[in-house]
């Protein structure tokens, strides 16, 4: 049964898991950062997010619920960039599905599902865009 995560800890973990999850996600998947610019301040921000890449395709269950910043961010965009594995893509045509149309095992994890097309890999490997 597909489930949306209390607020209260989706700003704990903002604060306190996310800085270490954010040391290796951008390593090891099936995690991933997802790094997007935020709608006010126009400041990047980068969300460590457990993820599916097929092909092209890139789909993150969410957790907290649809009004999530950085889903809210990649939505009023149209795209940000994701690193998977020490490569940077860019998310093309982010957009949000059911729960139940999202790829296997993320249908039976949320309501919803981010999915996006990605770009061709940028060259080189590292941790993608800076924060600063």
């Amino acid at each position: 049964m597909p489930l949306t995560l209390p607020r209260g800890l989706a700003r704990f973990n903002r604060l306190v898991t996310n800085p270490v999850q954010g040391l290796y996600a951008w390593a090891l998947p099936p995690w991933a950062v997802i790094v997007h610019r935020g709608r006010r301040s126009g400041r990047l921000y980068r969300t460590p997010v457990v993820a599916r890449k097929r092909g092209q395709t890139f789909a993150v269950a969410v957790l907290y619920g649809e009004r999530s910043d950085w889903v809210s961010n990649l939505l009023a965009t149209g795209g940000g960039q994701v690193v998977r594995a020490g490569r940077t893509y860019e998310l093309i045509r982010p957009r949000l599905v059911a729960g139940r149309d999202g790829p296997w095992p993320l249908r039976s994890m949320a309501e919803k599902v981010l999915v996006a097309e990605l770009g061709e890999p940028a060259p080189g490997f590292g941790r993608g865009p800076s924060v600063r």
